[in-house]
């Protein structure tokens, strides 16, 4: 391999890792190249992906889980049928070594992950719904979120019964809002974004209404079929992973919303800009905090026996840890990345040094 491939192959790995962080989700050839002026084919960005993934540096992404026959605790992974996929290492499989996660493993998936073998740390926060510049910014709450978007939404006649929904306009959906015809683009159902959107927003919104949060208390696989089900009749538009998309859309149409991860938002403060949720205003501090709504927290999952035996992780996670990587002034928040509050950063980094084993009290 000559030195321009190596370099080449090298800018690859720091894209893929770089945007990953900012996102939490896949990155595709296509998308490094759309982003990044490297000067190949997509071809070309496959290979170098390909030869990164025979040093086990990356991996393909699993995009599914299915619970085997065999017991508790044992997953089964499915790949993705792309195949163009790549992100760090997946650690639910037992011979993964590392993974980033926008989701905390469940308490009750636990086991899966074979707990006495793995520790985890918190560092930074994505999600974001956001509007043109040429506008103000949009004011909503969560409730109206869901009734805009929601595939069915409660009957406004009463009841507790669902109906298709028949809200156009935002001003139908609350009459102090504008009469402006209900569009919002954003990322496809395999991206980290949309879960984040999903669980945090469609969720979020439909705890708001009694009847629906009733349901889900008694009922989780009902309530998320209502909650997670986004309207099909052009309300909601999905645009792909392509986000310079989202923002010429936005700004062709300034009534338009789109969600994004705060990364893309951040490098394009220029023309559009985050929307306030629940009285929320996206800031620096309250996305941080985790006080913005529809925002939540990015986390790394490593295999503690490979620590010592895969060479280079110890390292990572040293750097990644490291002040000079997600602290205020790293090289991480230049990316998008919001770091977490300066006690949090301190709590986590004694977590990596020490190695903490994972807990099911640390997933409460």
């Amino acid at each position: 391999m000559s030195k321009a491939a190596y370099k080449r192959r090298d800018s690859v790995l720091k894209i893929i890792v770089s945007e990953y962080i900012a996102t939490a989700t896949p990155v595709a050839s296509e998308a490094i190249l759309r982003h990044h002026s490297l000067g190949v084919s997509p071809a070309t960005i496959r290979n170098d992906m390909a030869s990164l993934e025979a040093l086990t540096v990356i991996d393909h992404e699993y995009v599914y889980q299915e619970r085997n026959a065999d017991g508790p605790g044992k997953n089964k992974i499915k790949e993705s049928v792309s195949g163009d996929q790549y992100s760090i290492t997946n650690t639910v499989d037992s011979s993964g070594k590392m993974s980033s996660s926008s989701t905390t493993v469940a308490s009750s998936d636990i086991g899966a992950v074979n707990t006495d073998t793995d520790l985890y740390g918190q560092f930074g926060s994505i999600g974001m719904i956001a509007n043109s510049k040429k506008v103000a910014p949009f004011k909503l709450t969560r409730k109206e979120v869901f009734l805009a978007l929601a595939k069915e939404v409660p009957d406004p006649a009463g009841g507790e019964k669902l109906i298709p929904n028949p809200y156009k306009t935002w001003k139908d959906v609350n009459s102090s809002l504008p009469a402006i015809k209900i569009e919002v683009l954003g990322p496809p159902p395999t991206s980290g974004t949309r879960d984040a959107f999903v669980e945090l927003a469609m969720e979020g919104g439909a705890k708001k209404i009694d009847w629906i949060k009733a349901v889900g208390e008694k009922d989780e696989k009902q309530f998320k079929a209502i909650a997670h089900t986004i309207r099909e009749d052009g309300a909601f538009i999905e645009a792909g992973e392509n986000d310079n998309l989202i923002v010429q859309k936005l700004e062709a149409n300034p009534n338009a919303l789109g969600i994004f991860g705060f990364s893309f938002l951040d490098q394009n403060m220029d023309k559009i800009q985050g929307s306030v949720v629940d009285d929320v205003e996206p800031t620096f501090e309250n996305i941080s905090s985790g006080t913005y709504p529809v925002s939540r927290s990015l986390y790394i999952y490593v295999k503690k026996a490979h620590v010592d035996s895969i060479p280079g992780i110890k390292e990572y996670l040293k750097e990644f840890s490291s002040e000079k990587a997600w602290g205020g002034d790293g090289y991480l928040p230049e990316k998008g990345m919001i770091p977490m509050p300066d006690d949090e950063r301190k709590k986590y980094q004694k977590i990596v040094e020490e190695l903490k084993i994972l807990s099911c009290e640390d997933l409460k």
